[in-house]
């Protein structure tokens, strides 16, 4: 059976003067516009489409693929408001999403960026948008460990820092003191888990702690220079974004692990930048060989 607001793979049935029709189960025939059929289709083809209603509150189906499904979550930008019942979104298909005014959080306006989860109303089976983000989150508990790669979105500026959405489903925080980079609403970011509290809600890093991190950063560094002719035009006096858009790392990660380098008398800073030095024996966290040359000697 087809389902509404997802991706489907349905069988060509017949074809009319509006298009081809496909098999949709419970739901019946699904016309797929004539704009939409790819060359060549012929019955008993099975396709690859999207399932959701057109203006009129029919059931169709497109080839094209909409930047959110239902139960994901997006940043989209809003094209227009209807005072009468809400904003409606850029989602990439012909018809735009509506963000009903009872599932906002705030006023929105035209050109602005809005984080949201796509759901199916459950009274008219309409495809709708949500800024309540967590609506569903109850339903499966979080169950992270400290130290844990995630994947987030940014939703809210707090005085305390940044509230996120982790893995799509749960609420968490990135708190201002472990950000070096620019952060914005509606950015996707990979980070970890620093602690899964009480409540449920989860407390963010954009990097991970202790030893974990400079270690494999170290070995990162390494390979970069190895991959640049034993050259790298970044250091300690290096700016932040430049960094973190290198390695995906704080320059306080970064200045750890070069610190790491530098004892193991791996590495030298030329200033600007740094030079990698002859230690074919070195791993992380391993101790120098006796006949290393000293940083800076040379």
């Amino acid at each position: 059976m087809a389902t509404i607001g997802k991706r489907n793979t349905l069988t060509i049935l017949r074809s009319s003067t509006s298009g081809l029709y496909l098999d949709g189960g419970e739901h019946g025939e699904i016309l797929l516009p004539n704009r939409y059929v790819p060359r060549g289709a012929a019955m008993g083809d099975r396709l690859e489409v999207f399932v959701y209603r057109d203006s009129e509150d029919r059931l169709v189906v497109t080839t094209e693929t909409p930047r959110a499904t239902v139960g994901e979550v997006a940043t989209l930008k809003v094209i227009s408001v209807n005072r009468q019942i809400g904003a409606f979104l850029d989602w990439g298909l012909a018809k735009d999403l509506l963000l009903p005014f009872r599932e906002q959080t705030g006023p929105v306006q035209v050109g602005q960026d809005v984080v949201v989860r796509v759901y199916l109303d459950e009274k008219t089976q309409r495809i709708v948008a949500s800024m309540k983000l967590n609506r569903d989150s109850a339903l499966e508990p979080p169950n992270y460990r400290t130290g844990q790669q995630v994947e987030f979105v940014i939703t809210d500026k707090t005085p305390l820092g940044y509230k996120a959405l982790v893995e799509g489903k749960h609420p968490g925080l990135l708190y201002h003191e472990g950000i070096s980079v620019p952060v914005a609403i509606g950015q996707k970011w990979k980070g970890f888990v620093r602690a899964q509290r009480p409540d449920g809600k989860i407390d963010l890093s954009l990097d991970q702690a202790g030893y974990r991190r400079v270690a494999p950063l170290a070995l990162r560094i390494v390979e970069t220079l190895q991959r640049n002719g034993g050259r790298l035009a970044l250091d300690d006096d290096s700016p932040p974004a430049a960094i973190r858009q290198a390695f995906g790392a704080s320059k306080k990660a970064f200045k750890q692990a070069l610190g790491t380098l530098y004892k193991a008398r791996r590495i030298r800073f030329s200033k600007p930048g740094i030079e990698l030095l002859d230690n074919t024996n070195w791993s992380p966290g391993g101790q120098p060989p006796s006949n290393s040359r000293r940083a800076g000697s040379e």
